[in-house]
């Protein structure tokens, strides 16, 4: 009996101090949702009763030359950056795995870029691409390249997003490092008795047991890419001609600008199911290339 009644105390405390929390996420997650959802087939402009419309948003949607643009930037530029982030992000961790002096230094160095205001990089990075004064064109002058209009010219201006996301790779390397630091040593030992060179333990020993890493580095990168936003809002506003105007710029501006709050709510929702459909075709792939300790893609 006193068994029991120290443990229902427990739990009556653990539900005390979560209420914090959970009161939070109710007022602040669950209900945005559920009110998005409504306004999504509604018509309002943030002051008047909303006005039922029914599927109208949706069927505007795909009528949309700006959200057929907004998702042909948005796609282009997770294909560039989340391939690129995940090789920059795993090498990095690779070397910063090194047991030498003064690593832990390095490891530092490396994730500072990540922790800083999104608003004070990108006006940062804006610097760095001016044409006339910038630092990446005085680079590219020493080895005789023509100063580039980095964020004016519509070729440019989305890898120029790349290189400015990149810049902040050091967190996914803390996530890598942890990864490598978990592979036990001994299956290192034994592909060093049989002979293997680095190259054949890193396709052999390191690249499966971290591929559990790989899925959640992917799976994080698509969520996070898909809704990027501050770079172009601050540098470009989505120029020019439309060259980064990401999905959650075209969502911004619609609700924000045009006060389509009720069509800028079936954006949203159009862009939740785009990226839960990505992330399931991954995790159903993820059978044929995760690794787990029990076995191919089993937990």
């Amino acid at each position: 009996m006193t068994s029991m009644t120290a443990k229902r105390r427990e739990s009556a405390t653990g539900y005390l101090w979560s209420q914090a929390w959970l009161t939070g996420f109710i007022l602040f997650a669950v209900v945005p949702i559920i009110v998005s959802l409504y306004l999504g087939f509604t018509d309002w402009n943030g002051v008047q009763t909303p006005q039922w419309v029914g599927l109208q948003n949706y069927r505007e949607i795909f009528r949309d030359p700006l959200f057929w643009q907004s998702s042909r930037v948005t796609l282009v530029f997770a294909l560039l950056y989340l391939p690129a982030s995940i090789v920059i992000g795993f090498a990095m961790a690779l070397l910063m795995n090194q047991k030498l002096r003064g690593i832990s230094v390095f490891r530092t160095i490396y994730y500072l870029p990540s922790v800083l205001s999104g608003v004070a990089v990108a006006v940062l990075w804006g610097f760095v691409f001016n044409r006339e004064f910038g630092v990446l064109n005085w680079i590219i002058g020493l080895f005789g390249i023509a100063p580039i209009s980095w964020l004016n010219d519509p070729f440019w201006v989305l890898p120029a997003m790349v290189i400015m996301q990149l810049w902040g790779v050091g967190a996914s390397v803390i996530i890598y490092l942890g990864g490598l630091q978990g592979i036990p040593t001994e299956l290192y030992e034994v592909a060093r008795l049989d002979g293997a060179n680095w190259w054949r333990t890193l396709r052999a020993v390191t690249l499966p047991m971290m591929s559990p890493v790989f899925l959640l580095q992917i799976v994080v990168g698509i969520i996070g890419t898909l809704q990027i936003f501050t770079q172009a809002y601050v540098i470009t506003s989505g120029g020019p001609n439309y060259g980064t105007y990401f999905f959650s710029l075209n969502i911004f501006n619609t609700a924000f600008q045009q006060f389509r709050f009720g069509y800028a709510s079936a954006l949203s929702w159009v862009l939740f199911l785009g990226i839960a459909a990505m992330t399931a075709v991954v995790f159903l792939s993820s059978k044929r290339w995760v690794y787990y300790a029990g076995g191919r893609g089993q937990r």
